[in-house]
């Protein structure tokens, strides 16, 4: 999301390049291509228009300092407004305990998989989650609800006989005070179009378990309607926040520039992923940043920090510094960075490289190079060059791939492991000069 409005915003900040003083006149163009870049993203029009006289206030006039280019003092001022837009402030949940959270929505935004992904959150953050199945409507929701729950061990109560919502939901609120929960989660049944029906049974669930958190799952593709979808809610239900779904998709990106500043409810989370691990808590100066290009390192360190174990890393660092690398210690090496999310979506959090496009299918590409490694014996992964023709053969067929794949991995490890013995033989310019070979052969396959 937001590669296409990444791209146009830098191409408008581009034309300032060797200003001296910002003006009316030498902003015009630039401020245009700004509108239209949010327009094209999806952006509520009002909202478009607001966020240019602002920015347009804020730059007119202002002396270029020494040293600093006017297109970085407009980035400077058009990141503190997306924050703005985005929603500034406390975004945290209420502090109560036991902590009552009523999750509601549109059939077919993520409501189920949110919910069972925020307690998977709050989990680690030291709560004792309960989630409660108050969807008696849609086929297998309580299925999915509680598979997904037992998957990652939270507490779950359901009545697959009773038709009354609210009675199910104070049921299911003294089924977790038994088990002592600490936050209780309600999945409610949605619709396919906000209704009166809709409207009167989660008020009524409202009323009955009077929850501290109101939140509305919305899908980030729905643009503009996800908005009005959230005005209806909130001028309903009086929502406390929001969860933007879908974020990780080819959407435009207007519903979470728009939404807070229409609605003047706050993003709380954003669903970035089918993985329970996709999800995490909104930071409008996080997604400024990546919008801009400037990348989100802090959020990567997170990433780093919570899926890549650090001793094992030191490990493998010294075995790339004594060029000690087998096949076994990079499908370990692929299968930590895989729990950091899309190769894609790491790429945007890399300052400079958030609108850099991978290649089609790298995710699958590395999906395949670890099927192929996974294939071989232990054995054959510490010691490749006892790969011959039959072996390969069978690793090929293991992993369904044709052997030529297997052949070409084998040949760009064999390169990977002169490379790291240069390097510690300190022939750098002989490095670099194998590291563009390889690069204009596509490089070593999930690296």
């Amino acid at each position: 999301m937001f590669e296409s409005l990444t791209e146009k915003l830098g191409h408008a900040l581009r034309n300032l390049r060797g200003v001296g003083k910002l003006s009316d006149e030498n902003m015009a163009e630039a401020l245009q291509e700004v509108r239209t870049a949010l327009l094209a993203a999806d952006v509520h029009f009002k909202v478009a228009r607001e966020f240019v006289e602002r920015v347009q206030q804020q730059c007119v006039g202002q002396e270029v300092l020494k040293g600093v280019a006017p297109s970085q003092l407009v980035v400077k001022i058009i990141h503190d407004e997306l924050v703005r837009l985005l929603g500034e402030g406390a975004t945290n949940l209420s502090p109560a305990r036991p902590l009552k959270i009523l999750m509601v929505g549109l059939h077919g935004s993520g409501k189920t998989t949110s919910t069972v992904k925020l307690g998977k959150l709050l989990k680690k953050r030291g709560y004792r989650p309960f989630v409660v199945a108050c969807d008696i409507y849609r086929p297998a929701a309580i299925d999915q609800l509680e598979i997904l729950a037992k998957q990652e061990e939270l507490g779950f109560y359901s009545d697959r006989n009773a038709k009354d919502v609210p009675a199910i939901a104070l049921a299911g609120l003294s089924a977790a005070q038994t088990a002592t929960a600490d936050c209780i989660i309600f999945d409610t049944a949605g619709r396919l179009q906000i209704d009166a029906d809709l409207i009167t049974e989660v008020k009524n669930l409202r009323e009955r378990v009077k929850p501290d958190e109101i939140l509305l799952v919305a899908d980030g593709a729905l643009g503009q309607e996800a908005v009005n979808v959230a005005r209806t809610f909130h001028e309903a239900l009086a929502l406390t926040g929001l969860i933007l779904t879908k974020l990780d998709g080819d959407t435009r990106g207007g519903a979470a520039l728009s939404i807070k500043a229409v609605t003047g409810v706050p993003i709380k989370f954003i669903g970035t992923g089918e993985k329970a691990a996709d999800f995490d808590t909104f930071y409008p100066d996080r997604l400024a940043s990546r919008i801009l290009g400037m990348g989100d390192v802090v959020s990567l360190v997170e990433k780093a920090q919570e899926n890549i174990d650090q001793k094992e890393a030191e490990k493998m660092a010294e075995k790339m510094r004594k060029a000690d690398f087998d096949l076994e210690d990079f499908l370990s090496q692929m299968q930590q960075v895989k729990k950091m999310g899309s190769m894609q979506s790491i790429m945007g959090m890399i300052p400079g490289m958030s609108g850099m496009q991978l290649p089609e299918g790298a995710d699958q590409q590395m999906a395949r190079t670890e099927a192929i490694i996974k294939s071989m014996t232990k054995q054959e992964r510490r010691k490749p060059d006892i790969l011959n023709g039959s072996r390969r053969q069978r690793v090929a067929q293991g992993s369904g791939v044709k052997i030529v794949e297997v052949n070409q991995l084998l040949k760009q490890f064999q390169q990977m492991q002169k490379m790291m013995k240069m390097f510690k033989g300190g022939g750098g310019k002989k490095l670099m000069r194998q590291m563009e070979a390889m690069k204009g052969k596509g490089g070593f396959p999930g690296m």
